[in-house]
């Protein structure tokens, strides 16, 4: 089991950058597929990218694509994501997720263990 803690997240003015970080517990962080994902106010969650256990692939959403970028440090156990030229509409709570096997396009991507989120808030 891995335990899951985001940080990173705050307010900024549409146009800024954010990074975003989630620390893992465990010896076998590497072994897991990582995500992110991300719940506005009154819509259903949704992916927002997602890195291999190597961190050789990454998977975006269409809404990110370009402006997001997922990466790990296996050595620090920890998972980040990094968001640029942020839009209003990029405002939601954002959880980081962990899974044994990375399912691409299924819902949640076959993450088994989530954290608790961080707030991220976009003014325009």
């Amino acid at each position: 089991q891995v335990q899951l803690v985001e940080s990173g997240g705050g307010l900024v003015q549409a146009g800024d950058s954010l990074r975003l970080s989630c620390a893992a517990s465990g010896r076998t962080f590497s072994s897991y597929a990582m995500g992110w994902f991300r719940q506005a106010p009154r819509k259903e969650r949704e992916f927002v990218a997602a890195i291999s256990w190597s961190g050789a692939s990454t998977y975006y959403a269409d809404s990110v694509k370009g402006r997001f970028t997922i990466s790990r440090d296996n050595a620090k156990n920890t998972v980040y994501l990094q968001m640029n030229s942020l839009k209003p509409e990029d405002a939601a709570v954002y959880y980081c997720a962990a899974g044994h096997i990375l399912r691409v396009g299924v819902k949640d991507y076959g993450m088994d263990y989530w954290g608790k989120g961080t707030l991220v808030t976009v003014s325009s």
